[in-house]
């Protein structure tokens, strides 16, 4: 089980797209980012980040059921690149949040952050923006239970 940190986060140079949908479609997202950044012959030093914009578990159900989730993808760069076709160039806040890295398929993230929300409340922390997951591996590479995602969560 891995362990439940607060950290400093730099704030990060991104390529971005934004829209409302479902989480079924992060994939094909982080794979349109990718391709506009290889497009452009720039260079990506990170990991792509899902920014998820709901605020709890059932508002994210619910926003995916009705096919409205707002989703951000994000991969971090090492230049400005001009916005095309949706996507966007920006800087990705820093600061203080909650970090754990979840081992294994995306759909079991639940026990994840039930531990992680658990430990905010018993540290007296409150939830003070989007929600981030890097996706520090390819599952196309790793079997699922290899996968692992990092969460942070900004905090108050």
């Amino acid at each position: 089980m891995e362990e439940i940190a607060l950290v400093d986060v730099e704030p990060q140079h991104v390529v971005g797209i934004r829209k409302r949908g479902k989480y079924e479609e992060i994939p094909d997202m982080i794979r349109t980012v990718y391709e506009y950044v290889l497009s452009q012959g720039a260079a990506s030093p990170g990991c792509p980040i899902f920014v998820m914009h709901e605020t709890s578990e059932e508002e994210a159900v619910k926003a995916d059921l009705e096919g409205a989730a707002d989703i951000e993808i994000t991969v971090p760069v090492t230049e400005r690149l001009a916005p095309a076709g949706g996507i966007a160039c920006y800087e990705l806040p820093g600061g203080r949040m909650v970090r754990v890295v979840h081992r294994g398929p995306y759909q079991e993230c639940g026990p994840t952050y039930e531990r992680l929300f658990a430990w905010l409340a018993e540290n007296g922390l409150e939830i003070a923006g989007p929600i981030r997951e890097v996706y520090l591996n390819d599952p196309r590479e790793v079997p699922e239970a290899e996968i692992l995602t990092e969460i942070f969560v900004p905090v108050a």
